[in-house]
């Protein structure tokens, strides 16, 4: 993400003002902020499984995830990857080390939870949700806010994938000038 002078349509890429590399910055650190929390959050409770989850998925995905909920070794290894999965998501966002990877991977996993459990009409489900909603829910939100994210380089300006970028380009620059 370039904040200078380059216009659109250049090398360098479009140029962005600082309120929008800000809400960039600002949108890519809360989301990891999220996911962090969450994926600690599960780790800290040593009660906590993804089974009950699984197996009130409804839509087309039912059957395979209630046969994941009815196995106890395929519910601990679903529930490793969702709590660790979480927290790796969340510092990937936080420092933008792997930022545009760490995206990738978290509109999977939200896809997932929102097929699991979609928001449609005539689906009830054991554990209420925050609100009466209609197709759109705050899964499909944060992965929207995701897209965002990868649809613009929100992962080059504080972060360390920025830092290292900068670098290897110092780096090259050394080296053609030799």
């Amino acid at each position: 993400m370039t904040t200078g002078s380059a216009g659109p349509g250049t090398a360098a890429g479009p140029a962005y003002s600082r309120f929008q590399v800000g809400a960039l910055v600002a949108l890519r650190i809360l989301i990891g902020w999220h996911f962090l929390y969450e994926g600690l959050a599960k780790l800290a409770n040593p009660y906590w499984t993804s089974a009950g989850y699984l197996a009130d998925s409804k839509g087309f995905l039912h059957g395979v995830l209630t046969d994941i909920a009815a196995s106890p070794t395929a519910v601990t290894g679903v529930d490793y990857l969702n709590e660790y999965g979480l927290v790796l998501i969340g510092l990937a966002l936080i420092f933008g080390l792997l930022s545009r990877a760490a995206a990738v991977v978290a509109v999977v996993l939200l896809a997932l939870y929102y097929l699991a459990a979609p928001p449609l009409v005539g689906y009830a489900y054991a554990t209420p949700s925050e609100g009466s909603y209609l197709v759109v829910n705050k899964i499909l939100i944060e992965l929207a806010a995701i897209l965002v994210l990868l649809a613009f380089p929100a992962g080059r300006e504080w972060s360390l994938d920025g830092l290292l970028a900068r670098r290897r380009a110092r780096r090259t620059a050394a080296r053609a000038a030799a």
